[in-house]
């Protein structure tokens, strides 16, 4: 249980008490996350949940990545279930060789599997979030059935609730639904997922190494980490794809399949940002429809 006291602490004040050491420094502001510097001059980050689980989801998901022992994210050195505290990642420019270590080191990280498809990570809870939307992670064993039921559905529900998509609109969505049995591509294994792979939690590192940070991590197809990261940008995205593809080569026909896989952050960003997501979700159903 948090304490009124936990409540309204500030970032160096949660660090402190969740590292035990005495907090000499911070970056102005008190926002979240928030850079503050330990005794020693260690910089850690600070990043505090306001809705109930998100800190424990989002600690689970980074030990469970880490646990892989591929593409590096930021150790965890304290947590409560209001406030985290993570090392800082000094980082740098993007880097094609960095590029191609990061393709190489997702497909160990995607190889290292999960039980099932929306398996959560050990000890994270089922609901979750990506971003500030929830996500349920509710185990099934059949990737098309399970991404219509609990990765596309839901937020078409939540975009048409919010005004964001028409009612009628809503139909498009269900047909592709109905239509993934084909769409898919052959059957995979269950990944392990990053789960929010866009460019932002994509740290380059200024040793040359690529963190990951801001995990909705379940498990999954692992086509949808790299729809993701297409979708909204990645530096030296070809040399990533090619680093990928020459460790775990991707499963013919894998090209066409990336608006499918886009559909489930789009629909999470028309239900979170608005129109113009819901908008380009439309596009991407019904050019899948026209396949």
């Amino acid at each position: 249980m948090v304490t009124r006291d936990e409540a309204h602490e500030d970032p160096r004040r949660a660090a402190s008490r969740l590292t035990g050491r005495p907090v000499t420094g911070a970056r102005a502001g008190s926002g979240s996350p928030a850079e503050v510097t330990l005794d020693g001059g260690t910089r850690v980050m600070v990043k505090r949940g306001d809705a109930p689980g998100a800190v424990r989801a989002e600690v689970a998901g980074l030990r469970w990545l880490a646990a892989a022992g591929t593409v590096r994210v930021p150790a965890v050195l304290g947590h409560d279930e209001r406030w985290m505290v993570t090392e800082r990642v000094h980082t740098g420019h993007p880097d094609p060789e960095a590029a191609l270590r990061f393709g190489q080191g997702l497909a160990a990280l995607h190889a290292a599997g999960a039980t099932d498809f929306g398996a959560p990570p050990p000890d994270g809870p089922e609901d979750a979030f990506i971003g500030l939307a929830p996500m349920r992670n509710a185990p099934g064993t059949d990737w098309p059935r399970w991404y219509a039921e609990h990765r596309v559905l839901p937020y078409v529900r939540g975009a048409v609730d919010r005004g964001t998509l028409r009612p009628g609109e809503a139909a498009v969505f269900e047909r592709v639904c109905a239509r993934l049995p084909e769409l898919a591509g052959p059957a995979e294994p269950p990944a392990r997922l990053h789960g929010d792979l866009w460019n932002g939690n994509v740290l380059w590192g200024a040793d040359g190494e690529v963190r990951l940070i801001d995990p909705a991590a379940h498990g999954g197809h692992r086509e949808t980490d790299l729809a993701m990261l297409a979708l909204f940008g990645c530096p030296h995205l070809d040399r990533v794809l090619a680093g990928y593809d020459g460790t775990a080569p991707l499963a013919d026909g894998w090209r066409e399949r990336v608006g499918v896989h886009q559909l489930f952050p789009l629909l999470v960003h028309a239900v979170l940002f608005g129109r113009g997501y819901a908008e380009q979700a439309l596009t991407v159903a019904r050019s899948a429809l026209a396949r």
